[in-house]
């Protein structure tokens, strides 16, 4: 798995071994972010459920200023924090202005959100992803009121609908049962 496009193209993520995380596909995050375009220069982020942070990296790869990153799982935190220097490091930036929170997505740390951000990326494990929807929403009006243009994208098996009250569906990308896309939404 690397990123794949921007100025840190071709840095590697390490992610840990087992089934801790479920890393986005490097063709899933391409088609995600020709989509988004001209949104992710100068955008702030948040990247719920990172595990090795691929969805933010590839922001911050490609114009991102600023983000966070929410984890809940310690070794996928380790992974995060190494792939952050990485690519921190091709782009010739310090890692000011990221931020790591080894927290669960529902129960954010406020200092997680200081900034409302443009972009939020949500990749859950698929399991869960109905059961926390509704709550994760809610939440999402909260953190993004100052900001109803901002975009959500809510990695989900292709046989999944979700249809949250008071967002609006942008677009989806892939197809198939039981494939991984990407739902763009926004309030």
């Amino acid at each position: 798995m690397r990123i794949s496009g921007g100025v840190a193209r071709g840095i590697p993520l390490l992610a840990p071994k087992g089934d801790v995380v479920r890393p986005a596909t490097d063709g899933l995050r391409q088609a995600v972010f020709s989509s988004l375009g001209g949104r992710v220069a100068g955008a702030r982020f948040l990247d719920l459920f990172a595990g090795s942070g691929a969805y933010g990296l590839e922001a911050l790869s490609r114009g991102a200023i600023a983000g966070a990153f929410v984890e809940k799982n310690g070794k996928a935190v380790s992974c995060l924090r190494q792939n952050i220097a990485a690519v921190c490091k091709s782009l010739g930036r310090d890692s000011a202005g990221i931020g790591v929170f080894t927290a669960d997505a529902l129960h954010l740390p406020t200092e997680a959100i200081r900034e409302t951000p443009d972009l939020v990326f949500i990749d859950p494990p698929y399991a869960i992803i109905a059961e926390l929807a509704p709550s994760l929403f809610a939440r999402l009006d909260e953190i993004l009121a100052a900001k109803p243009e901002a975009v959500v994208v809510f990695e989900m098996p292709g046989e999944l609908e979700l249809a949250p009250s008071g967002w609006r569906q942008l677009k989806r990308l892939g197809k198939g049962t039981r494939q991984p896309t990407a739902v763009f939404f926004q309030r």
